[in-house]
């Protein structure tokens, strides 16, 4: 086939015929170094191979030949078109037939009028199609012997040859759908004319949109037909080519199969690891995969190691079939209890720290010792400071003696508020072993138990080597099972909401195993994406424990201790200010004759002993204190 322009590949082609594979001989570029707009291709390169799966019409531009001026049609105008066999009209019918003789045309000839014709018998509306048969003496006059085709009859008219246009010849057949004009191929650039515009012809250029696929696109190309590349039919010679396609594994989760789909890694998303898994290092470019479809059960859930400086997170399937025990819960405040506890399930703690009642700010709230046992009832409400009704956890303190049975009769009822942070401990006599699905069905989480026996599955098993785990969150989210190609043995499930690897599909797989596939059950997740999951929605949705109220004490307290600071810092600064002297005189001054080196000497010598301290106070008389040291003052000299 010779290369062709691409509009007039897709008008002339049958959609029967589809796919075909075209080679681009000419590319096309557009400035910029746009490669899509509004979501069709517009770069294309020469050599490219495209598979044309599907065309679309998308719309059609009608001219007036004459005037050059445009209009759009919709693919679903209902207007009908007939064919005109030229660009000449003639002035009179008389005109219409010698033209029709001297071409060789053998009557009868199809035309039609421009403008309405009146006669006795009919008067036929403007450009409605008739057919000369003959010529003919019709009462004396040379007429044209025509049929009118009305649909539901056929009226006979003799029209004389002197008749005045202008008429035009129409190809014969009936008018036809906008459809069936696009669909002929001998209508292609022909003249047209159509009722519902007032031109005397037109003509049609339909605009299409091509759905092909290319080499490494992972969606359907669309090109538009007009697009100026030539392009060569190389169907017949193309056969053995196979385009690849690449498909992210959350597209074939939502297709839904067909399963089981081999395939080949093209792209790992980037971003730090979500696993600590060694599957995790074979999830390279060019290896190959074989998706066995939806894990079962669809739910998982996150748990955290008990009892280490450094946590330790995982993923556990809700196939898991290790068994566990449960273990005493930790409460640190009323809150806590109040969220584990279920009706018609008893929950009983023990306290594991002192709290006074005057420290709960309000006398109606009891004291809490060490080794207290206590039953949670429910919850209520209390008066508590500035008069206000506070959320508290009604509680019933038991005795020092445990068991199921225990009368609770006559025991005190005690209160505390929600907000109260101390620290309980379930009191558990349950040494049952369950089944990850009983426990998390008969318990809500969180969770604290003991894996006392592995999955049997799972010989690499590690959460019965912790002493203990705490079952956090159950997350519902499908993920899919993979098995490596290099290591059929070798399955584990993947999530596409947070591994969402880009793969193509390739021939089958040989050595897949046939029976249940050994699927890995737990995944130990890296830190940040372990928080990452904490953050969901549907976590994000629970209510923050109550916040406890500002101390009404311990304000006042530091408010009496800024003031009694206050008042210290000014007695400080008075006993470091020295005692003013009074300004002497020179007349009240004694006359000194004898030496003054004595006086030197002696009044070291006062100043070297112990003077006794004399106590301030705010009484005190200055003027007394001034007079005793003038006395010491004049004996010493």
């Amino acid at each position: 086939m010779e290369p062709v322009s691409l509009q007039d590949f897709v008008c002339a082609l049958d959609p029967a015929s589809l796919p075909r594979v075209l080679r681009v001989c000419s590319g096309v570029y557009f400035q910029g170094s746009i490669y899509e707009i509004s979501g069709n291709e517009c770069c294309l390169s020469t050599g490219d191979l495209i598979k044309v799966t599907h065309v679309r019409l998308q719309k059609v531009v009608c001219e007036n030949p004459g005037t050059g001026q445009t209009t759009e049609l919709a693919p679903n105008f209902q207007g009908h078109f007939s064919s005109l066999t030229g660009p000449q009209s003639y002035g009179t019918l008389e005109e219409l037939v010698y033209a029709a003789t001297q071409s060789s045309k053998l009557l009868p000839i199809h035309f039609m009028s421009t403008h309405r014709i009146t006669t006795k018998a009919r008067v036929v509306p403007e450009e409605q199609p008739l057919k000369l048969e003959a010529v003919e003496m019709h009462k004396g006059t040379c007429c044209a012997r025509c049929v009118l085709d009305s649909g539901a009859q056929q009226v006979l008219l003799h029209l004389p040859l002197s008749q005045k246009g202008p008429f035009w010849k129409l190809e014969p057949g009936p008018p036809r759908t906008l459809l069936q004009v696009l669909q002929d191929p001998a209508l292609k650039d022909a003249l047209l004319t159509c009722s519902a515009f007032p031109w005397r012809s037109l003509t049609l250029m339909p605009q299409y949109e091509v759905e092909a696929i290319m080499h490494l696109r992972r969606t359907i190309v669309k090109i538009p037909s007009t697009l100026e590349v030539d392009v060569e039919d190389v169907t017949a010679s193309s056969q053995h080519i196979h385009f690849i396609q690449p498909l992210l594994l959350s597209e074939a989760l939502a297709r839904g199969g067909p399963f089981p789909l081999a395939t080949e890694i093209l792209e790992v998303p980037e971003g730090s690891p979500s696993f600590l898994s060694p599957w995790l290092n074979s999830l390279q470019k060019g290896q190959r995969l074989c998706l066995h479809g939806v894990a079962s059960p669809p739910w998982r859930f996150l748990a955290s190691t008990r009892g280490r400086k450094v946590p330790r997170h995982f993923m556990i399937s809700g196939a898991y079939r290790g068994k566990l025990r449960r273990r005493p819960r930790e409460f640190p405040t009323a809150y806590d209890l109040l969220g584990a506890s279920q009706p018609g399930q008893p929950l009983r703690v023990v306290t594991t720290k002192d709290c006074e009642g005057d420290e709960l700010e309000n006398l109606g709230f009891a004291s809490l010792a060490v080794g207290d046992r206590l039953e949670v009832l429910g919850s209520g409400q209390a008066l508590g400071q500035h008069e206000k009704d506070i959320d508290v956890l009604v509680c019933q303190r038991l005795g020092e003696q445990s068991g199921e049975d225990e009368e609770v009769e006559d025991q005190e009822q005690i209160l505390l508020p929600l907000y109260f942070s101390g620290g309980f401990v379930e009191e558990l006599s349950d040494a049952r072993r369950y089944s990850l699905q009983d426990l998390t069905a008969q318990f809500s989480l969180p969770c604290e138990v003991k894996v006392v026996a592995k999955d049997p599955r799972h010989p690499a098993d590690p959460l019965p080597s912790f002493p203990g785990l705490q079952l956090e969150e159950k997350i519902l989210e499908p993920f899919l099972v993979v098995s490596l190609d290099s290591d059929p043995e070798v399955c584990f499930e993947i999530p596409p909401r947070w591994l969402d690897l880009t793969v193509a599909e390739v021939e089958e797989l040989p050595g897949q195993p046939s029976g249940p596939l050994p699927t890995a059950t737990v995944e130990e997740l890296t830190e940040a994406f372990y928080y990452r999951l904490r953050k969901l929605p549907a976590f994000e949705s629970q209510a923050p424990p109550p916040r406890p109220p500002k101390s009404k004490g311990l304000s006042e307290q530091k408010q009496q201790m800024s003031k009694e600071k206050g008042v210290k810092s000014s007695q400080v600064s008075k006993l470091q200010e020295p005692p003013l002297l009074p300004k002497l005189g020179t007349k009240s001054l004694p006359k000194v004759t004898q030496d003054s080196s004595n006086l030197y000497s002696e009044v070291l010598g006062r100043k070297k002993g112990h003077r006794p301290a004399v106590p301030i106070t705010e009484d005190s008389d200055d003027e007394h204190d001034y007079e005793e040291i003038l006395e010491q003052f004049s004996k010493t000299l």
